[in-house]
């Protein structure tokens, strides 16, 4: 049963504007909160570009009032200008009654919104929920064939918090449970939400929280950690390059990627405006300055060859894993421009 403090949002993932692609569409969702919302339109830019399958993806914003404005107005532009390839719907935070202000502030401004998708989201079987600064170096479909490895258990997928126990941070200072020898991040998180509500995710994820708050540091991450330390047989494990972050790099490469190189980066702790590893910030603002619709090649692709070829990016720990970030945006773009 669907807890009455969602029932606000009922039906409303059924008000996207009637898009006849003959796909079904991939849900990707992302919680906006604070001084987020061009990282996020980033991010979104990121999976357009990068859409070579054409799919049909379906953006779910959740967001605080005031935000919505902003969202709508550039992201209405962006569908004149790629028409049937996606549409978005933005929603308003909601968190349990009665303890609304501690769910909100658990972590980042209401980054814990997520762990309440299946109540919200009803008419939503799988999505891709992703931070906000997380961006796609590879087609959408490339990560959502994962759910088609699950087996008849498997609800979620995620990637492992560390591959290396010397600088892990679970297994040298988490206070509480969490799933395997080093945990799973969970900046990016394929969720399928009709097998969440068949195990009743919510309950578990409440009564987690009640137990173990006082022991948490990384919010809605460590509660995610804590439920999967009990049911391992519900999680897949994703290869590292789908979530690759500055800890896979700064000290030493401990990501041992497929021959296809990193498919979606992730520059948390703000490392795509930090000059800390300027790989990231590179990345970030290639994408930042691309003008979609514009020529990918020229527009994005070179600039970012460019970007990654200066000495203070070569030069630096992460730098050296140049050539991996480049792989699929090389052979993704360039067969795009073959076939024109």
């Amino acid at each position: 049963m669907r807890p009455s403090w969602a029932t606000e949002t009922k039906g409303k993932v059924l008000s996207y504007n009637a898009v006849q692609t003959g796909k079904p569409p991939l849900y990707i969702v992302v919680v906006c909160c604070g001084q987020r919302v061009q990282e996020t339109l980033v991010m979104i830019k990121s999976a357009i570009l990068f859409n070579y399958d054409e799919e049909y993806l379906k953006f779910v914003i959740f967001t605080e009032d005031g935000k919505s404005d902003e969202f709508r107005e550039k992201l209405t532009d962006w569908r004149d200008i790629k028409p049937f390839t996606f549409d978005f719907e933005i929603l308003p935070l909601k968190f349990p009654s009665g303890n609304e202000v501690e769910w909100r502030n658990l972590f980042k401004p209401c980054a814990a919104q997520r762990l309440f998708l299946p109540s919200l989201l009803t008419h939503v079987d799988s999505l891709l929920y992703v931070d906000t600064d997380i961006l796609f170096l590879s087609p959408i479909s490339d990560i959502w064939r994962f759910f088609k490895k699950f087996n008849e258990t498997q609800m979620s997928a995620l990637t492992p918090e560390h591959e290396n126990e010397n600088i892990g941070w679970y297994n040298r200072f988490a206070r509480h449970p969490f799933y395997g020898r080093l945990g799973v991040n969970s900046g990016v998180m394929l969720m399928n939400l009709t097998r969440m509500r068949e195990m009743k995710w919510e309950q578990h994820i409440v009564s987690i929280h009640k137990e173990y708050k006082l022991r948490i540091i990384w919010g809605d991450q460590d509660i995610i950690n804590i439920l999967f330390y009990y049911h391992p047989d519900k999680l897949y494990i994703m290869p590292c390059e789908y979530n690759y972050r500055p800890d896979h790099c700064m000290y030493m490469s401990i990501c041992n990627m497929t021959h296809a190189g990193v498919k979606v980066i992730h520059g948390n702790r703000g490392y795509f405006h930090s000059d800390r590893q300027p790989l990231f910030k590179s990345i970030y603002e290639a994408m930042e300055n691309y003008q979609l619709g514009s020529n990918a090649n020229t527009d994005f692709l070179m600039p970012l060859h460019a970007a990654l070829s200066i000495p203070s990016v070569n030069n630096s720990s992460c730098g050296k894993i140049s050539s991996e970030v480049l792989k699929v945006a090389n052979a993704v773009i360039s067969k795009r421009y073959r076939e024109v």
